[in-house]
């Protein structure tokens, strides 16, 4: 009687949280189709949109300005390969970034962010990153987003694994 009872308490437990478990995932659907639109919305007149956005952010990065391969900037930005080389095909038409030969491995191409590009990221963009941020994230305090932020990281060091494709020590946040 008793494990039975128990029994029936760890299933109820396990309803209620997958039901939490589809809100919350539901959740974060919705805020990237969001963060796509209305992201996107910020930085249009840059002629950019949030892929490009987060292309120039991981590139900005101190420690990337010698360029990134294209395999780390996927594994980085969590896309494939293929999505991200139509996205910086674009990129380097509008003169944005510029693949370069890797010093230490030439067939290898680095990603670099031209001049043009960090103007664009700098004076242009970030401005307007910045102040979605001060809207998207209103009624946030500092703690909220630290916490957030927290959850998010574990989150996605939990579907790296089911993913398969974690690297050893990821990048820094992109800014």
């Amino acid at each position: 009687m008793q494990a039975q009872k128990h029994m029936e308490e760890q299933n109820t437990h396990h309803i209620a949280r997958m039901e939490l478990a589809n809100r919350l995932f539901f959740r974060l659907y919705q805020c990237a189709n969001l963060m796509h639109k209305t992201g996107g919305r910020a930085v249009e007149s840059e002629g950019l949109t949030t892929q490009q956005w987060a292309v120039l952010g991981a590139l900005s990065l101190p420690d990337k300005a010698g360029g990134i391969s294209i395999n780390e900037l996927a594994n980085y930005l969590k896309v494939s390969r293929q999505n991200l080389t139509g996205v910086l095909g674009r990129m380097t038409r509008d003169g944005h970034i510029c693949a370069t030969a890797d010093k230490n491995d030439r067939r290898a191409r680095l990603i670099q962010m031209t001049d043009t590009g960090r103007h664009v990221w700098a004076m242009q963009a970030m401005p307007k990153i910045h102040a979605f941020y001060d809207q998207a994230l209103a009624d946030f305090s500092t703690n909220d987003i630290a916490h957030t932020l927290h959850y998010l990281l574990k989150l996605l060091d939990n579907m790296d694994r089911l993913d398969g494709t974690s690297i050893e020590e990821p990048l820094a946040d992109t800014p």
